[in-house]
């Protein structure tokens, strides 16, 4: 299966910024979308943003809107997810996905805590 393993999780306070990060053992330019889930305790996981494969294509849930940037360098076979403004909200396990030839393919989840 593909690979997807992310990293930058951590701890901050409401405020802060953190940039998460996911490297695919696959080229990037396979996927026709890859993007960012999330799961707080106790709900549901959650769709927060995701890229096309040209990178000029993105989507955002309106609770993220303005405050978090996804990108895709594609020769480095990485995605990226730049949080600003965190809020307690925010803290959830977040997690990479690809799809690749109309499969969904899931990364290990990060975990990411904001403290108010």
């Amino acid at each position: 299966q593909v690979q997807l393993v992310e990293s930058g999780g951590g701890s901050v306070q409401a405020g802060g910024s953190l940039r998460l990060s996911c490297a695919a053992s696959e080229r990037t330019s396979s996927s026709v979308a890859m993007g960012w889930f999330r799961q707080a305790p106790g709900k549901e996981r959650d769709f927060v943003a995701n890229i096309r494969r040209s990178g000029g294509i993105t989507y955002y849930a309106d609770s993220v809107k303005g405050r978090f940037t996804i990108s895709r360098d594609n020769a480095k076979n990485t995605v990226y997810l730049q949080m600003n403004s965190l809020k307690p909200e925010d803290t959830a396990v977040y997690y990479c996905t690809a799809r690749v030839a109309g499969t969904d393919y899931w990364g290990q989840g990060t975990q990411v805590t904001v403290s108010s």
